[in-house]
C-alpha cells in the first residue's frame, strides 16, 4: 500500500524549490524596487524638511547612482561626490572667468563637457560616474548661476548639498536595507569559471571539443574576464574581507588570462600537427595529455571550493616536478628514430611544460582565497578596463559639438527653457558614452524621456491637486516611479528605464512650492526631447560607433599589442599585454553585436595576438637570461637573426600584407637555422643548451603560427599564392 505522505512530501518539495528559484529571481527585483522607492522617498523628504531650492535634485540623483548590488551604489556614490566636487570647482571658475561674456562662458563649457565626456568614455567602470558628474554638475549648476552671478555661490553649494544628499540616501538603503553584496557573487563565479575552465580543459585534452564551441567558450571567457573585474571594482567597497583578497582576486584573473592563452596555443598547436600529417609527434605527446586530464577534472566531481583547488595544485606541482625528465628521457630515445621532428616534439613539450605551470599558478590562487590573508595578496598588476584612445576622443569632440550647437541655438533663439535643453544634452552624452553601444542607449533613453513626459503631465496636473502631505505624495510617486525601476531591472529595457526614471523626476518631481504651469511643462518638455533627440542624432551622425572605420581602427590597434610584445620593456608586460589585448577585443565584439561574421573575425585575430604576443615574451625573456658570455651577445649573426625575425613580425601585425607575410615567414626559417647552426656548432653546458632549445621551440611556435590556416593570416598566404601564381 502506497504511503499517503508521500504525495504531500513532493507537493512540499515541489513548493521549497518553486519558492528558492522566486528568491533568487523575482524576489530580488521587488527587494530592489522597494529599496530604490525608499531611497528616493528618503532623500526627497530631507531636501524638503531641509527647504533646499530643487528636492526633485536629491532624488533624481538617487536613480542614478541606485544599484541592486550595496558595493555598486557604495562605489559609484564615491566617484559620485568627487565628480560633484570637481564639477563644482570648475563652475565656480568658469563663471568667475566667463559669466559676463554668455557665448565665451557656454563654449568653455562645451569644451569641459567634451573633455568630461571623454573621460567617461575611457573609463568604462564605476570611474566613469565622476567624470559624468564632473561634466553634468558644470552645466547644471554653472548655467542658470551663470545668469545670476552675484548668488554663484550660494546656488552652487545648494546644487551640490542636493547631489550629495541623494548620494547618502542612495547608499545608506542600498548598504543597510536587505544588502544585496556583489562578493557573494564574486565567490559564485570564481568557483564557476574555475570549474568550467578545467572541465573543458580536460575535454579538449580527450579531442571532445568541435571547433565551433571553442569559439563560444573563448567569447565566453572574453567577457568573463572583463565582467569579473567590474565585479571585483565594487566588492571592495562592501567590507574589510572583500579588500583583504582583492589583490588575490586581481592575480586570480590575470592568471586565468595567460593560462587560457596557454591552453589554447597549445591545443592549436597539437591540431596544426595533426594536420600538417606530424603523427608520430602527436602520438609521442599524446600520453602526457591523458595523465594531464584526470589531474584537472575528475568526471562527476567538479571542483567546487578553495580545499578542492588546494588538491589539484597538489596533483599539478608533482606532474609539473616530473616532467621535465621524462620529456628529456622521452626526448633521448625519439632523436634515434630516423626523420623524427623533434622541432615539433620541443615545441609542443615546452608549450605543455608553460601550460602545467601556469595552471598551478591559478590553482594556488583560487586556492589562496580560503585564508583571511597570504602572501599571493602582493600582485602588482592590475586590469585596467580603457576605451581606445580615438573612440575617447571622438566621444569627448561629440560631446562639446552637441553641447556648442545646442547653445547657439538657445542664443540664437532666446528660448527660456534653453538651460534644460542644454544641461540634460550634457547629462545625456556622459552617459551614453560610457554605454557600450551608445547608439542604442540614446534612442532607448529619448523613448523613456517621452514616456516620462506623458506620465509627467498627468502626474502634476491630474494628481498633485488632489493630495495633500508627504505620504500621500509617496503614494502618488509610487507606482510610475516603480514602472521605471522595473524596467532598469530588465536588460532589454534597462535604456527605457534609466531615461524614465531620470527624466520623470526632472520634469514631475516635486519642489517645496508646487508650479502648476502648463506652459513651462511644455517647453521644459520640448527641450528635454529636443536634446535627447539631438544626442541620438550625434551618436548617429558623427562618426556612430557602428562605423566600419571604427571597427578596423579596433581591430588594427589590437594588432599593434604584438609590436608592444615586441619592443616593451618585459617588466609587468605580460599582464599589460593580456588585458590591453582581450580589452580591445572585448571592445571590438560589442560594435560587432549584428554582424556574426566580423565577431568571428574579431576572435580570430585576438587568437593570432595572443599566441604570437606570448611567444615573443616568452622569447625575450630566455635570450635575457643567457649568461654574460661573447657566444651569445646580441652582434652575433644568431642574434641579429633573430632580432630581424621580431622587427619583421613587429611590422606584419602593424600592416598586416601578403609581402610582409612572406617577409616574416622568411626571417622566422633564417632564424631557426642560424640558432640550430650556433646551438652545433658551440656545445654549450646543459642548462645553456635547454635555454637554447626553449628559444628555438617559441620560433617554431611563431612559424606555425603564421602557417595557421585557421589564422586571419592565412588570406595574406593565399594572396601571395595568388600573385605567384599571376603570368608575368
Amino acid at each position: 500500500m502506497a504511503d499517503p505522505t508521500l504525495p504531500r512530501a513532493r507537493s512540499l518539495d515541489a513548493l521549497q524549490t518553486a519558492f528558492a528559484d522566486w528568491a533568487q529571481t523575482d524576489a530580488r527585483t521587488w527587494i530592489y524596487l522597494f529599496k530604490a522607492l525608499a531611497a528616493a522617498f528618503l532623500a526627497l523628504g530631507i531636501a524638503m524638511r531641509l527647504q533646499l531650492p530643487q528636492p526633485r535634485t536629491a532624488m533624481t540623483t538617487v536613480f542614478i547612482v541606485m544599484q541592486p548590488q550595496s558595493g555598486a551604489i557604495l562605489a559609484k556614490s564615491f566617484y559620485r561626490i568627487g565628480g560633484t566636487l570637481v564639477g563644482l570647482i570648475a563652475t565656480l571658475f568658469l563663471i568667475a572667468a566667463f559669466a559676463p561674456q554668455r557665448e565665451l562662458f557656454l563654449g568653455a563649457l562645451a569644451l569641459w563637457t567634451g573633455i568630461c565626456t571623454a573621460g567617461a568614455a575611457r573609463n568604462r567602470n564605476f570611474r566613469s560616474y565622476g567624470f559624468l558628474l564632473a561634466g553634468y554638475t558644470a552645466a547644471l549648476i554653472g548655467i542658470p548661476a551663470a545668469q545670476h552671478p552675484e548668488g554663484a555661490f550660494l546656488a552652487a553649494l545648494t546644487r551640490a548639498a542636493e547631489v550629495t544628499l541623494g548620494v547618502l540616501c542612495a547608499g545608506f538603503v542600498g548598504a543597510l536595507v536587505l544588502p544585496q553584496q556583489a562578493s557573494l557573487q564574486m565567490r559564485t563565479t570564481v568557483r564557476a569559471r574555475f570549474s568550467a575552465f578545467v572541465e573543458y580543459v580536460a575535454a579538449a585534452l580527450a579531442g571532445r571539443v568541435e571547433r565551433a564551441q571553442i569559439e563560444r567558450t573563448n567569447a565566453r571567457f572574453l567577457a568573463e574576464i572583463v565582467g569579473f573585474e567590474a565585479m571585483r571594482s565594487i566588492a571592495v567597497f562592501e567590507g574589510a574581507e572583500t579588500r583583504g583578497r582583492s589583490g588575490r582576486l586581481a592575480r586570480l584573473n590575470s592568471e586565468f588570462m595567460t593560462a587560457s592563452t596557454r591552453f589554447h596555443a597549445l591545443h592549436q598547436l597539437m591540431n596544426r600537427l595533426r594536420g600538417a600529417g606530424a603523427t608520430r609527434a602527436v602520438d609521442a605527446l599524446e600520453p602526457y595529455f591523458k595523465e594531464l586530464a584526470p589531474l584537472l577534472h575528475t568526471p562527476g566531481e567538479p571542483v567546487l571550493t578553495a580545499a578542492d583547488a588546494a588538491g589539484s595544485a597538489r596533483k599539478l606541482d608533482a606532474f609539473k616536478a616530473a616532467l621535465p625528465r621524462r620529456v628529456r628521457e622521452a626526448r633521448i630515445v625519439l632523436a634515434e628514430q630516423p626523420g623524427f621532428p623533434l622541432l615539433d616534439f620541443d615545441t609542443a613539450a615546452e608549450l605543455l611544460y608553460r601550460f602545467v605551470d601556469d595552471m598551478h599558478a591559478y590553482a594556488l590562487t583560487y586556492a589562496s582565497l580560503a585564508a583571511a590573508t597570504h602572501e599571493r595578496e602582493r600582485w602588482p598588476e592590475r586590469y585596467e578596463p580603457k576605451t581606445n584612445a580615438v573612440l575617447t576622443a571622438i566621444a569627448g569632440l561629440r560631446g562639446a559639438i552637441v553641447i556648442a550647437v545646442l547653445s547657439a541655438f538657445w542664443v540664437a533663439s532666446a528660448w527660456p527653457n534653453g538651460t534644460v535643453l542644454v544641461l540634460n544634452a550634457a547629462a545625456v552624452c556622459a552617459l551614453a558614452s560610457s554605454s557600450p553601444r551608445p547608439t542604442r542607449m540614446t534612442y532607448q533613453m529619448a523613448a523613456g524621456a517621452l514616456l516620462a513626459t506623458l506620465v509627467g503631465f498627468v502626474e502634476i496636473f491630474g494628481v498633485y491637486p488632489r493630495i495633500d502631505g508627504f505620504p500621500l505624495l509617496c503614494a502618488a510617486l509610487a507606482p510610475p516611479l516603480a514602472l521605471g525601476i522595473w524596467m532598469t531591472t530588465r536588460p532589454k529595457l534597462a535604456g527605457y528605464g534609466a531615461g524614465y526614471c531620470i527624466f520623470f523626476c526632472v520634469l514631475a518631481g516635486p519642489d517645496n512650492m508646487v508650479s502648476y504651469d502648463p506652459a513651462g511643462f511644455a517647453n521644459d518638455a520640448i527641450a528635454l526631447v529636443l536634446s535627447m533627440a539631438a544626442c541620438a542624432i550625434a551618436y548617429s551622425v558623427l562618426l556612430p560607433p557602428s562605423t566600419p572605420w571604427l571597427r578596423r581602427h579596433l581591430l588594427a590597434d589590437l594588432r599593434r599589442q604584438v609590436v608592444l610584445s615586441c619592443q616593451a620593456p618585459l617588466a609587468r608586460l605580460r599582464g599589460r599585454f593580456e588585458s590591453r589585448a582581450r580589452d580591445l577585443a572585448f571592445q571590438a565584439y560589442a560594435l560587432m553585436e549584428r554582424d556574426p561574421a566580423a565577431r568571428r573575425d574579431a576572435l580570430a585575430w585576438l587568437i593570432a595576438v595572443l599566441e604570437v604576443g606570448h611567444a615573443v615574451m616568452d622569447l625575450r625573456r630566455e635570450l635575457g637570461q643567457l649568461p654574460s658570455d661573447a657566444r651569445y651577445a646580441a652582434t652575433m649573426p644568431w642574434r641579429r637573426a633573430i632580432a630581424r625575425s621580431a622587427k619583421t613580425l613587429a611590422a606584419l601585425f602593424a600592416h598586416p600584407a601578403a609581402a610582409r607575410l612572406d617577409a616574416a615567414l622568411a626571417a622566422n626559417v633564417d632564424a631557426i637555422a642560424a640558432t640550430q647552426q650556433a646551438l652545433a656548432a658551440f656545445a654549450p653546458p646543459r642548462e645553456d643548451r635547454h635555454r637554447l632549445q626553449r628559444i628555438l621551440s617559441y620560433l617554431h611556435f611563431v612559424r606555425t603560427a603564421l602557417f595557421d590556416p585557421q589564422s586571419p593570416l592565412a588570406q595574406y598566404a593565399l594572396a601571395s599564392r595568388r600573385d605567384d601564381a599571376a603570368p608575368a
